[in-house]
């Protein structure tokens, strides 16, 4: 299997300090393996659809993404949109991971099927909590469908 074909967490974020934030809170928990950036809405659905620049990727769902709202091009709630209408990946677990806390926001993701939502902590060390209790539960206590 290549390296985008044993991708484990689809990180689609768009702002680089919150790249490095959410990579170095992964490895720091143990959960850097296989991680692959979207930096954009368009390409988040081209890698989980394998299509555009992608295409040649064999079609193997990411175990969880991570996504952001406020994003250039496609926004992440149009990406959650997509991936929810869409037999094939309505299963893949999706947390909205963003600075906003808007109601609207945080109704609509709901609305839209977003396993769950989390507010960005301004403190790495929360931060860093919340990623490890993310991989905690999505990778070892949630049981999802083959």
């Amino acid at each position: 299997m290549t390296e985008l074909e044993c991708v484990e967490i689809l990180l689609v974020e768009d702002n680089p300090v919150d790249i490095d934030l959410t990579l170095d809170a992964l490895t720091q928990n143990k959960l850097a393996n296989h991680i692959h950036v979207a930096q954009d809405g368009t390409e988040a659905l081209e890698f989980v659809f394998c299509t555009g620049q992608y295409a040649n990727r064999s079609n193997h769902n990411p175990k969880l993404i991570l996504l952001d709202i406020k994003l250039p091009k496609v926004n992440g709630l149009e990406v959650l949109k997509k991936i929810r209408a869409d037999p094939k990946t309505r299963h893949i677990p999706v947390v909205i991971l963003t600075s906003s806390s808007e109601e609207k926001d945080v109704f609509e993701g709901y609305e839209l099927g977003v396993n769950s939502y989390i507010v960005k902590p301004v403190d790495f060390e929360q931060f860093s909590e919340a990623i490890r209790t993310l991989g905690f539960y999505w990778f070892l206590l949630n049981h999802p469908p083959e």
